[in-house]
């Protein structure tokens, strides 16, 4: 043993020094403390500034409402045959019908069969109810012995009150104008344009008793007219 330690020195010797030298280096590097990174420091990023812009009044877009026509209301006397005859005011568009009911209604002598109760009103307006008995004008007639004419025509506006017909004249509803028949009681212009459309589209009367068929025309109406009119 001691022969091959003192012939293998060098070896044991060369041997021992590279586990030193092994070991050592083991401890140095796993003892080592990490350095940190180094720091980067980024640099400020641009702000945007925002500069506020003012905008005159003047070049903002201007708009001016257009006026508007409002319909103002109807102011509208009725008188004769009602329950309360007054001045009344109604909203625009009202008819005579709207009339009657604000002044209470139609008395029971009121002759509402030549009154057109789907009329339309106008402003300061003046609508008479006529009883049933009440007298009505006559046209005037010439002095040269020809057929009477109306000098004018019914005031609509102030009384539906119709002329009547003059004494002892038959007029032939079958073939008789619209100025012939407005001289007939209680037929005014709008029913006698309704006579003679009636007429057009049905044809002739056949008997009196058939001009009721016209629209506005009653048996009240009838008994006015029978004495003035044929259909020979």
């Amino acid at each position: 043993m001691g022969n091959w330690l003192d012939q293998n020195k060098a070896i044991v010797v060369g041997a021992l020094a590279l586990l030193s030298a092994a070991l050592g280096g083991f401890f140095f590097f796993t003892n080592r403390v990490a350095e940190p990174p180094p720091l980067e420091i980024a640099a400020p990023e641009p702000t945007l500034t925002l500069t506020p812009t003012v905008i005159a009044e003047a070049d903002l877009p201007t708009s001016t409402p257009e006026p508007t026509n409002t319909p103002h209301p109807l102011r509208v006397y009725i008188s004769g045959e009602v329950v309360a005859p007054d001045v009344y005011i109604l909203p625009p568009r009202s008819i005579i019908k709207d009339l009657l009911l604000a002044a209470g209604g139609a008395t029971q002598k009121a002759d509402l069969d030549i009154v057109n109760q789907a009329e339309e009103l106008k402003d300061q307006q003046h609508i008479h109810i006529p009883a049933k008995e009440e007298a009505r004008p006559t046209p005037p007639v010439s002095s040269g012995g020809k057929d009477p004419q109306p000098t004018s025509g019914p005031d609509t506006q102030s009384s539906p009150i119709e002329p009547d017909a003059p004494s002892g004249r038959i007029i032939n509803i079958n073939t008789a104008k619209t100025t012939e028949l407005e001289l007939l009681p209680g037929i005014g212009p709008s029913f006698a344009k309704r006579i003679v459309e009636y007429r057009e589209t049905n044809g002739n009367f056949n008997a009196i008793e058939d001009i009721t068929g016209v629209k506005g025309i009653g048996p009240a109406t009838f008994e006015k007219l029978k004495d003035h009119i044929t259909v020979n």
